[in-house]
């Protein structure tokens, strides 16, 4: 079955509180149904700004893109998430996620661990908050009891707590920066990962939705030029691969609507999340593909 079209904002860029509103208020304007914040040094913290944004808002739903589970201690996590839920009237989804910025654990004085021990660390706080969240006697309660749960990454690992217990699959489709270059995945590798996912899922009785970060958006008239100067993409990629990229949106609005719809229809993915720099560019987008 085609899931429509959901689409989501990731407010990077902090913000006072008129600020934030305002861009909360055009994010639900243009059409978004979601507004979602990292959590990373530096940028807003998670919990409170999420309040803020449903405050502000109506419509869109709220959440974490993503969190970094060496950050948080399960049960003081499961408070957060059980208070924001509550005091947004059930409207939030709790993205999670291993961490990988090694700078950063160290500026929080907190341990960063080898890559299989992130992953545990996350299955730990999936299974904890799991367990606190569903408890009737756990407080605060939860207005979902526990809300919808996103969980992004690309190795077999994390595909298989993907498929054992997120209700959103998030497929990176990169494979992390080298040495300040973004290494994309061609479609070719994303069926691959997108088919390994399938492979751990296929107990599933209620398919997951899928999601994808798009890193880059322009509106032109020439792909082929922009594809020819994609920023922070291996210099030696093939014109072919960088036309058609899954993280790379570029083209008239009717092209990059058309390439969503070949990528769900290919991928299943139909939940698309762009950064706030080019919300606005985005916008006719969503336009284009209201209601489908």
């Amino acid at each position: 079955m085609t899931r429509p079209f959901r689409f989501g904002v990731n407010m990077m860029k902090p913000a006072g509180g008129a600020e934030w509103r305002d861009k909360c208020r055009r994010a639900e304007q243009l059409g978004y149904d979601v507004i979602l914040v990292p959590d990373h040094l530096g940028m807003v913290a998670p919990f409170p700004a999420m309040v803020a944004a449903a405050a502000a808002t109506e419509r869109p739903r709220i959440g974490t893109f993503v969190l970094n589970a060496g950050f948080w201690n399960p049960a003081l996590l499961a408070r957060e998430v059980a208070t924001t839920d509550a005091l947004t009237g059930g409207r939030l989804e709790l993205g999670l996620g291993t961490g990988y910025a090694e700078a950063e654990h160290q500026r929080a004085q907190l341990e960063f661990r080898s890559p299989g021990g992130r992953i545990s660390a996350l299955r730990h706080t999936v299974d904890e908050l799991e367990r606190l969240l569903t408890d009737p006697a756990h407080t605060p309660r939860a207005e979902q009891t526990r809300p919808p749960l996103l969980i992004g990454g690309n190795g077999d690992r994390l595909l298989r707590l993907m498929a054992e217990h997120a209700d959103i699959a998030a497929f990176t489709a990169t494979a992390g920066y080298e040495n300040g270059i973004l290494k994309a995945l061609t479609p070719g590798q994303l069926d691959e990962r997108v088919a390994a996912y399938e492979g751990f899922a296929a107990h599933r009785t209620v398919p997951a939705e899928r999601n994808l970060l798009v890193h880059f958006v322009e509106v032109t008239d020439d792909r082929h030029a922009t594809a020819r100067r994609l920023p922070k993409i291996d210099p030696e990629m093939s014109q072919e691969d960088r036309l058609n990229l899954p993280v790379m949106l570029f083209g008239t609005v009717k092209q990059m609507a058309e390439q969503l719809r070949e990528q769900r229809e290919r991928f299943g993915i139909s939940y698309i999340v762009v950064l706030d720099g080019v919300m606005d560019v985005f916008g006719p987008v969503i336009e284009e593909l209201a209601g489908t």
